[in-house]
């Protein structure tokens, strides 16, 4: 039996290790955003996925949680209703501010990348990054998400980093943004 003096001392190194390697960022849930339930759910059979895809939404940026709430659940609403998708199609989404949205998650087979989903996550930067850069907060809140998931083991450490543009013919992730990314690590 251990002591509670021992299991202190225990519970204290595993926090600092944990906290060495850095926490993952706050995700705001589909609750907070006010999601639809899926009209269907696939889960990914393979992880860690061999493959990060960076999106941009191509519409307008926000930067607030409110506005971003708003701006995310148009994602969906578009996804669903328009496109005929079972949800929102990305992974993850970032507004403007920062802050990541929780789309279908890191166990969920997306809709972001077509004949990659299965192999990969899509994040998405909430705005239009042809003729600009996404703001800091949400470039440092990808890659603090995409390190999140290489250290919990759902994208593997030598994942590859691609913007959609280099799975399909679009101007997706936007020019300014793709040229960004091409300097990122894993590219």
């Amino acid at each position: 039996m251990m002591s509670d003096k021992w299991l202190f001392a225990f519970c204290c190194v595993l926090l600092l290790g944990y906290t060495a390697q850095g926490a993952c960022p706050s995700i705001v849930s589909r609750t907070e955003w006010g999601a639809r339930a899926p009209k269907a759910v696939s889960y990914l059979s393979h992880q860690p996925v061999k493959y990060a895809f960076i999106h941009h939404s191509a519409g307008g940026e926000c930067f607030s949680r409110a506005n971003c709430s708003r701006t995310v659940r148009g994602y969906q609403n578009y996804h669903m209703d328009d496109r005929g998708w079972n949800d929102v199609g990305y992974s993850f989404m970032v507004g403007g501010n920062g802050d990541i949205f929780e789309g279908r998650g890191w166990d969920k087979v997306g809709a972001h990348t077509l004949g990659y989903n299965t192999v990969g996550l899509g994040f998405c930067l909430s705005g239009n990054f042809m003729t600009h850069l996404p703001t800091k907060a949400q470039m440092d809140s990808v890659k603090a998400l995409i390190k999140c998931g290489v250290d919990s083991g759902k994208i593997a450490t030598n994942y590859t980093l691609r913007g959609h543009r280099d799975m399909k013919s679009t101007l997706c992730p936007g020019d300014k943004l793709y040229a960004e990314i091409k300097t990122w690590p894993h590219y």
